[in-house]
């Protein structure tokens, strides 16, 4: 925290304010809209420029710009509506007691903080945890959150972020849900749901900012904070959907984006926050920038301060995170007639609402219970459910000749730079996770097998050879502990390590901030210091499982080619350590699914399953190059891993693949059915996917698009009909005039285990 906010907040502490739960009494208040209004009757203009003013001062810093200095001072003068990343109750139920017993018409404060992933109890980053494809299971993972967060004096958190990605070199891949506009959309839902459970005025609800409007994942070369350029057909069928989803979640928030949409900055698109965000889709909730999104549009070349000020606001802005161009060059744009006093009261309304809706004014301490501080946060039931969670969040890449699960019987060597590093266990994006307390591989690995299975264990090399790389890579706190042995000392001790082992653990990958915000790669491998460190340990003759923890699509040709078992583990949240030896051990059967592509190479990026077909496709399916044909002469076109991809210990065949009926109205439905049996020797759980291809269209259209799926759990044995509901809002999509319709003709339907499923059967679509 900044040290003038320290002092300034325990000179406020000495007037008699106690850490108590605050004796004031809850009041009953008149109806949202009259009380609003009564309240803005009695505000200045300061005031009312100062209700959209959010400056930062707490434990964590998330951008370029300094921490305000002069915080505490602003508060008692009006001049903040609210303030992000201060970190537990106490701290805030001071900050609040500023706000409503020292300013004159003691507004009550927003508190905000990234909650990404979990509060304290971290769950899987949000790649991770949209490979379970389990939205009950997402939307708890947000209700947690929110309930941790809220005892600790949050209420209002920076998520979800629902940026649709295809390009792995951009690092916020981490942060999102993958590639796909469907199952994005679902996840929206249900992330917006568990956060803000249909009711705000509960103590243990936040409310949700949904980010980055929009269309944030996809920047030129996979650089962050890059251009954006796109057709709106692909906007409105491919990018927009999940902020839609989002919205009619009723999410009350929404985060503005860096990138610029159509040549003009998110933050200053008139078109994008009013037209579509609100005329459109009904949006009633305020619009917040980015961390100094409205000075960083001066870069962009829009003005100066003043200006890009005025613009944002024009656009539909309502509140200024850091940037402080609303606070000091509104009133003068007013003065100037450049904005108007209805566009002010019309952002302060909108904040004042969220207050209101919050109950923050019948009760500002509502959020400061230091007893729910003490028993709701990271307590042994979230983390269980935690640890349950992660397990099912991991991908089997590879199992060759069923290595996995391991016996609890073996003598194991767990090697490599992940392997006890409990710091990065959390992921990107983890802000109030106590890192201390996060369960690494190799104590998991130690608490599941119960001392029954011998545990060896070596380093075997550092994260990457460069220093200079790895510092990089380990920012917040997130060390690796760089050993300063020689690497030949390291591959040597590992090497003696794995002699000893009946089977080789190799926990390689990517650190925690490998990926993540401004951590855009070009080279999408393991670094080479951690190949080298495999090629060794392969050398060696023993079976080896490579543990990948990657916050992105990497790309792994050698490895699948070599390593017998790959289970891809992402960052798995805190109790990661116990969730990934469940998997390994077999007490959970993995059922995890890739949400997004794995490429064979960095220059296939960006690479998608939902792909349009060329005037000139690859005539086969070997990859054999053509020529005069839409190929690589380098490499193959498919990917290494699919989307939808992943194992299980067990094995599922797909049969009788049938519809319903051959025709259908636009009244009528469908029904598509397939049997699914477990013919392995595990019990287990299986996504069954299904796809649509609308074979003619009056634009181009995807060889296929996700549009339904059910996880199903099949004891060994055991036979199953999944049945689909297919409906003409599952053929709908924008033409070129940006209408919102199905068109009559052929459409193919697939079902099957993932994105590359044979299965398919034809109906048509009479309108």
């Amino acid at each position: 925290m900044n040290n003038k906010l320290i002092v300034a907040l325990l000179c406020f502490s000495a007037f008699g304010y106690s850490q108590k739960k605050s004796s004031k009494k809850t009041v009953k208040i008149k109806p949202k809209a009259e009380f609003v209004a009564d309240l803005m009757g009695k505000m200045t203009i300061d005031e009312k420029i100062g209700q959209l003013n959010l400056p930062t001062s707490g434990d964590i810093t998330t951008g370029a710009g300094s921490e305000s200095s002069d915080v505490a001072k602003k508060i008692e003068d009006g001049k903040v509506g609210g303030l992000f990343n201060i970190k537990s109750v106490q701290k805030i139920k001071e900050v609040q007691k500023i706000a409503v017993e020292k300013s004159r018409l003691k507004i009550p404060l927003l508190f905000g903080m990234d909650v990404i992933h979990g509060y304290e109890t971290t769950f899987p980053i949000p790649l991770g945890l949209s490979c379970t494809w389990d939205m009950p299971l997402i939307e708890r993972t947000a209700q947690i959150a929110a309930q941790e967060a809220s005892a600790d004096g949050i209420n209002w958190t920076f998520s979800p972020m629902v940026d649709i990605s295809r390009d792995p070199r951009w690092g916020r891949v981490s942060e999102g849900s993958g590639e796909d506009a469907y199952l994005g959309s679902q996840i929206a839902k249900a992330m917006v749901n568990g956060y803000q459970q249909d009711n705000l005025s509960n103590n243990n609800s936040i409310l949700s900012c949904v980010k980055h409007f929009a269309l944030y994942g996809a920047p030129e070369a996979g650089r962050d904070y890059n251009t954006v350029d796109m057709s709106r057909i692909k906007m409105y069928n491919d990018y927009f959907p999940p902020y839609k989803a989002a919205i009619d979640a009723g999410a009350g928030s929404v985060m503005a984006s860096f990138n610029e949409v159509d040549g003009i900055p998110a933050t200053g698109n008139k078109w994008l926050m009013t037209d579509v965000l609100r005329n459109q889709w009904g949006f009633k909730g305020f619009v917040v920038t980015d961390y100094t999104g409205i000075p960083e549009m001066i870069a962009h070349g829009m003005g100066d301060l003043q200006t890009v000020s005025a613009l944002a606001l024009n656009a539909g802005i309502e509140m200024d995170m850091v940037g402080e161009g609303f606070l000091t060059t509104l009133k003068k744009s007013l003065d100037e007639k450049k904005v108007t006093i209805e566009q002010i009261d019309n952002a302060v309304r909108l904040i004042l609402n969220a207050k209101y809706d919050l109950g923050l004014f019948e009760d500002p301490y509502k959020y400061c219970d230091v007893s729910r501080a003490k028993s709701e946060i990271f307590t042994k039931s979230n983390r269980t459910e935690a640890r349950n969670i992660a397990a099912q969040s991991l991908v089997l890449l590879k199992n060759e000749n069923q290595l996995l699960p391991l016996k609890k019987t073996a003598t194991i060597a767990v090697i490599g730079p992940l392997a006890d590093a409990k710091e990065n266990m959390a992921g990107t994006w983890s802000v109030a996770t106590n890192m201390e307390k996060s369960i690494s591989l190799l104590a998991g690995i130690k608490e599941v097998s119960k001392n029954a299975a011998s545990i060896l264990y070596a380093k075997g090399s550092n994260l990457d050879y460069d220093v200079a790389f790895e510092e990089k890579a380990t920012m917040f706190g997130k060390t690796l502990h760089r050993d300063d042995r020689t690497k030949e000392e390291l591959l040597a001790e590992a090497l003696k390590t794995a002699e000893k082992a009946d089977v080789i653990v190799a926990a390689l990958g990517e650190s925690a901030e490998l990926s993540g915000e401004s951590s855009s790669r070009t080279n999408l491998e393991i670094p080479q210091a951690q190949q080298d460190l495999l090629a060794a340990l392969l050398k060696t003759g023993k079976p080896v499982v490579l543990v990948l923890f990657n916050g992105r699509p990497l790309v792994l040709n050698y490895e699948k080619e070599n390593v017998p078992a790959i289970l891809d583990v992402w960052f798995a949240g805190s109790e990661a350590g116990t969730a990934i030896a469940d998997v390994l051990f077999g007490d959970v059967n993995p059922s995890g699914k890739l949400t997004t592509t794995f490429p064979r190479s960095v220059g296939q990026v960006p690479i998608y399953y939902n792909q349009k077909n060329t005037g000139r496709p690859l005539g086969n399916s070997e990859g054999k190059f053509e020529k005069f044909k839409s190929n690589y002469i380098d490499e193959r076109n498919e990917p290494l891993f699919p989307f939808g991809f992943g194992l299980s210990y067990t094995s599922f065949e797909y049969a009788n693949l049938k519809l319903s009926n051959t025709k259908m109205t636009a009244n009528q439905t469908i029904k598509a059915s397939i049997e699914v049996s477990n013919t392995g020797n595990y019990d287990g759980k299986e996504i069954v996917q299904l796809y649509i291809r609308d074979v003619v269209g009056s634009v181009t259209r995807p060889v296929k698009e996700l549009k339904g799926f059910q996880k199903i759990f099949l004891k060994k044995g055991e036979k199953q009909t999944v049945t689909f509901e297919i409906t003409i809002e599952d053929l709908k999509f924008y033409n070129s005039d940006l209408n919102y319709d199905a068109e009559a003709g052929q459409f193919e339907v697939f079902i099957g285990t993932n994105s590359d499923t044979a299965n398919k059967v034809d109906f048509l679509l009479d309108k």
